[in-house]
């Protein structure tokens, strides 16, 4: 499997490796910018052991993950993937996304949603796409609903976090034949 750089004139989404991982060093330090999530990324060994975890699940095929540059601000953002994939049942999941709390609320993220729903329905003609979000993280909530996600339920404290509190889980789904009407409001807004 080749991995996509999925580009527009904001975003530009390429494989995250641990060659170039290091240009997160920097906002992966930033005061609660996972908060809702599981994962550590708060040193440089931790960001290097969360990289490396992706690129073995994209070498078994389960993980596609990205580095996001935003070309507006020519500078690195963030880091997202496409995970649990389920090529059998056409099925994945957009997440583990973080981006710099510069870059919050400047659209980067929206344009970075589209060229992943786009690629996994145009490209590898998927049959739906899952977000899961920490029933508490509003703002990530608000994020996928914005973007035409239907709630399709909450796993209840599924999910055991760094401080040992169980999180319950939002589960969101676009289907592949609601993509057209959310790609053209999508488009709307990022033009």
């Amino acid at each position: 499997m080749k991995a996509p750089t999925l580009e527009n004139n904001r975003a530009r989404l390429s494989l995250i490796d641990l060659s170039n991982y290091k240009h997160l060093e920097a906002i992966a330090q930033e005061k609660d910018l996972i908060f809702y999530s599981p994962s550590d990324i708060s040193t440089p060994e931790k960001l290097r052991a969360y990289v490396q975890l992706a690129v073995d699940g994209y070498y078994h095929k389960t993980i596609i993950p990205f580095i996001i540059y935003d070309k507006e601000k020519e500078a690195y953002a963030g880091s997202t993937r496409f995970g649990l994939i389920n090529w059998k049942n056409k099925l994945l999941h957009i997440g583990w996304t973080w981006i710099g709390h510069d870059f919050q609320g400047t659209g980067l993220n929206t344009n970075m949603k589209f060229l992943m729903l786009q690629y996994a329905f145009e490209t590898l003609e998927f049959e739906k796409v899952e977000f899961r979000i920490d029933e508490r993280n509003k703002k990530s909530r608000r994020a996928v609903e914005k973007l035409g996600a239907t709630l399709e339920g909450i796993l209840r404290k599924d999910v055991l976090m760094k401080d040992g509190f169980r999180r319950s889980t939002c589960c969101y789904g676009i289907l592949k034949d609601e993509w057209p009407q959310i790609k053209q409001k999508l488009l709307s807004v990022i033009a």
